[in-house]
């Protein structure tokens, strides 16, 4: 898997551990059967947890203080619903990292950090194919999206509204 943001592929500092490891690492993202014994150590870290794209916001809510990153695994390129739950932990307050993980294409860029997404895990069978400077193009290629409130103020619908409402006026 490549790590990808707004910037270009990076090392990922974070390391993934199941339940059951005993490591030592600084950064690490556990599953969600081992966030509560993770959180409760004493050792100082950086924690994130990995989650499927139908996790419970209130859940994770409860965390938001505590974790460093939260992951959302996309099954398919198909699957939209992480999407969904991006924008959900968001304006529930999440201020951390959001990362997808999964077969995301350069098509979704724009979208994945108009959800909230910060980055993007995708296997490397698809970064190769798709080389970042193609990445970047398609998260330029939106400049105002139709849904309100995503990564901008106005809509492209709240602009022409207000257009027409100007030409009322006149």
């Amino acid at each position: 898997m490549k790590l990808l943001d707004r910037d270009g592929i990076r090392i990922d500092e974070f390391f993934r551990a199941t339940a059951e490891d005993r490591v030592s690492h600084d950064r690490l993202i556990v599953p969600p059967d081992a966030l509560e014994a993770q959180l409760s150590s004493r050792e100082m870290r950086q924690v994130g947890v990995e989650v499927s794209n139908v996790a419970s916001v209130e859940e994770l809510a409860r965390y938001f203080d505590d974790l460093a990153l939260i992951a959302i695994v996309f099954p398919a390129y198909s699957d939209g619903r992480g999407f969904t739950l991006a924008r959900r932990l968001r304006n529930a307050g999440f201020r951390g990292v959001l990362r997808a993980v999964g077969p995301l294409i350069a098509d979704q860029f724009a979208h994945a950090l108009a959800c909230g997404f910060d980055e993007i895990e995708a296997p490397e069978s698809i970064v190769d194919r798709q080389p970042f400077e193609q990445w970047r193009r398609a998260g330029a290629s939106i400049s105002l999206p139709y849904q309100q409130g995503y990564s901008r103020a106005t809509s492209i619908f709240e602009q022409r509204r207000r257009g027409r409402q100007g030409e009322c006026n006149a």
